[in-house]
């Protein structure tokens, strides 16, 4: 899947875009802007990097993110999840192939919900009275990298196609 040595720049720099957004979310429940703009813009060049065609493959992950920031923004709406997740998602969407950007929305859940856990443990055990902020940032972060690693690094792909 990769043969080229600028996919893997991209991949791993999307890694560690991925990384500082799971640390400032971490740190201050705040996702820069200029750091989802990055990841957005750092899209297309992966695309052409991976030789991807305008039609159907860039058109599907365009759709595939426009879908992802519509439903997320009733989210935002409700406040049931920040601008920054809702950003820092979306751009993701321009990156993952849509079958695997499923995977990652349940691993992202799954991965939430132990973070939901872990902090409203803490936060009880705190004895904390003020609304319990978890950082999904890093749920999103998390589930990204696992994409990364299972799906686009070769050993990792072939391991799972195998399996």
């Amino acid at each position: 899947m990769l043969d080229d040595p600028i996919k893997y720049a991209l991949l791993a720099a999307l890694a560690i875009a991925l990384l500082i957004a799971a640390f400032t979310d971490l740190k201050s429940r705040r996702i820069a802007n200029w750091l989802n703009a990055t990841i957005a813009l750092g899209a297309p060049l992966f695309w052409f990097a991976s030789d991807m065609a305008l039609w159907p493959d860039v058109a599907m992950q365009v759709g595939l993110a426009l879908a992802t920031f519509a439903v997320l923004s009733i989210l935002f709406a409700i406040k049931a999840m920040g601008g920054g997740d809702v950003k820092l998602l979306t751009a993701l969407a321009l990156w993952i192939q849509p079958m695997i950007f499923l995977k990652l929305l349940v691993m992202m859940a799954l991965l939430g919900g132990v973070l939901t856990l872990l902090f409203g443990a803490w936060h009880i055990m705190r004895r904390q009275r003020d609304k319990l902020a978890i950082p999904y940032g890093v749920a999103i972060a998390l589930a990204g990298l696992w994409a990364i690693g299972s799906f686009y690094i070769p050993a990792a792909a072939a391991a799972s196609v195998a399996g």
